[in-house]
């Protein structure tokens, strides 16, 4: 006759109520972090704000305009400050040019900074390409206004100032900017596969162009997205560039007719809001990929 085993239940459930608090998974409670929280507040209104008044000021009649409470609403909401506006600084000349600076330094930037990229960190070995990416950075710390002067004698003695100078110069302020994040992202990319396209008969070029070009998508999104900014809003290169007044951007073209802003708030507000508008929007469709470049960036380089 088989005696059935004693056991001890109260230690029997101690040590159950023991494994199973070892086993059960502890839930760590994250602090707020108050201090980056409240910075980033204050950031926001810092930003926020301004563009809250300038939307409230350019939905504004004449009238309620110059009652002098900015942060009030439009009533009515009134569009004929946007009308005037466009009129008054031949608002479509201003955009076709501001485009088409643009649309160039966007275009040269990603090129020739993605060129410049390829071969210093394939050819990094020679001291030339090293010190050509050290050269560049050093122009990083280089601000427009101390060399304004010789480069605006530059361009007019050989015929460059126009929105075709402008586009150069952009391009090259905005070089060195570009040839590092470039540079950081064309590390991560394996020399391997490099090697079985020159196997499989691939030229330099051809391997830049099918293979390489095309890997750097998030890089060249995020370069793309840096030239647009700066390019859109650079108010000091064109206005010291451009001789002729009616070749100007959008900026410029808000400056030469501040004078005839200085009582008509709404109109002046609208014309801001029209010139910022394009950026905004572009930054705010674009903005994960220009995380995601610097990200990858960061981490593969």
């Amino acid at each position: 006759m088989t005696t059935p085993a004693i056991v001890n239940e109260p230690a029997a459930a101690g040590l159950t109520g023991k494994s199973a608090s070892t086993r059960a998974p502890r839930v760590k409670q994250e602090r707020v972090n108050w201090t980056g929280t409240i910075l980033l507040f204050v950031c926001a209104i810092t930003v926020l704000v301004p563009l809250y008044v300038t939307a409230s000021m350019a939905f504004k009649t004449g009238a309620q305009s110059v009652d002098g409470n900015a942060f009030s609403l439009p009533s009515p909401f009134s569009v004929e400050g946007f009308g005037q506006a466009w009129s008054l600084t031949n608002a479509p000349v201003g955009f076709g040019i501001s485009v088409m600076v643009t649309a160039g330094t966007v275009l040269l930037t990603v090129v020739i900074a993605a060129f410049a990229s390829y071969a210093i960190i394939r050819n990094w070995h020679k001291k030339l390409f090293k010190y050509s990416f050290f050269y560049l950075l050093g122009a990083m710390f280089i601000p427009f206004p101390v060399v304004a002067l010789p480069q605006i004698q530059l361009t007019g003695r050989v015929g460059l100032d126009n929105p075709f100078g402008v586009i150069l110069l952009a391009t090259m302020f905005q070089l060195s900017f570009s040839v590092l994040l470039y540079t950081a992202f064309l590390r991560s990319i394996p020399l391997e596969l490099e090697e079985s396209a020159r196997i499989d008969g691939a030229t330099t070029w051809q391997t830049f162009w099918k293979l390489i070009f095309p890997l750097l998508g998030p890089m060249s999104a995020t370069v793309a997205i840096f030239a647009f900014l700066y390019a859109w809003n650079d108010f000091m290169m064109p206005s010291l560039i451009i001789s002729d007044p009616g070749l100007q951007t959008m900026p410029v073209r808000q400056y030469l007719f501040q004078t005839q802003f200085s009582s008509n708030y709404n109109v002046a507000f609208a014309s801001y809001l029209m010139a910022m508008a394009p950026a905004i929007i572009a930054y705010l469709f674009a903005q994960r990929w220009v995380m995601e470049g610097v990200t990858q960036g960061a981490v593969k380089g």
